[in-house]
């Protein structure tokens, strides 16, 4: 299953690349969240960054596995994702439109690895369009923090 969606960020490419790249600023969020995470690789936003996550979903505890199989600064990276039999690939794209105005482009695949994960997947699709929605709000509500911070910056 699929989710995307594109967002238009009043600021430079190179801004929202630091941005969407300051996986130190994901982990405290994370964090204040609850999450228990692990950082494998130290050493910043690179190829081969991986990180184990531990957190409570639906009152049971989860870990999940990430890692980082590609990056192309400043126009964006993937983020492998295992977590209970299901896989994810994530992808951050960004295009410039202009010298001041940049494209997210932000994309999750999301597949089923076991039965169990099948089973979830299809529940899932059921409610895909909650899903998605509730996906773009998230992402534009983050697209909408990156232009606050730059304004503020500049």
């Amino acid at each position: 299953m699929k989710f995307s969606t594109k967002e238009d960020i009043e600021a430079p490419i190179a801004y929202v690349y630091a941005q969407v790249t300051d996986f130190d600023a994901f982990t405290r969020r994370a964090l204040r969240l609850g999450a228990d995470i692990k950082q494998i690789h130290a050493g910043g936003p690179a190829v081969g960054a991986e990180w184990h996550v531990g957190f409570q979903f639906r009152g049971r505890q989860r870990d999940m596995q990430a890692r980082i199989p590609q990056m192309d600064p400043p126009y964006g990276y993937q983020v492998d994702t295992t977590s209970g039999g299901m896989a994810a690939l994530s992808e951050v794209t960004l295009v410039a439109l202009s010298p001041r105005r940049t494209r997210l482009a932000f994309t999750i695949d999301v597949r089923a690895q076991t039965l169990t994960a099948r089973l979830l997947l299809q529940s899932m699709k059921l409610a895909k369009g909650k899903l998605t929605k509730r996906f773009k709000v998230r992402v534009l509500e983050f697209a909408e923090e990156i232009e606050d911070r730059h304004r503020k910056s500049g």
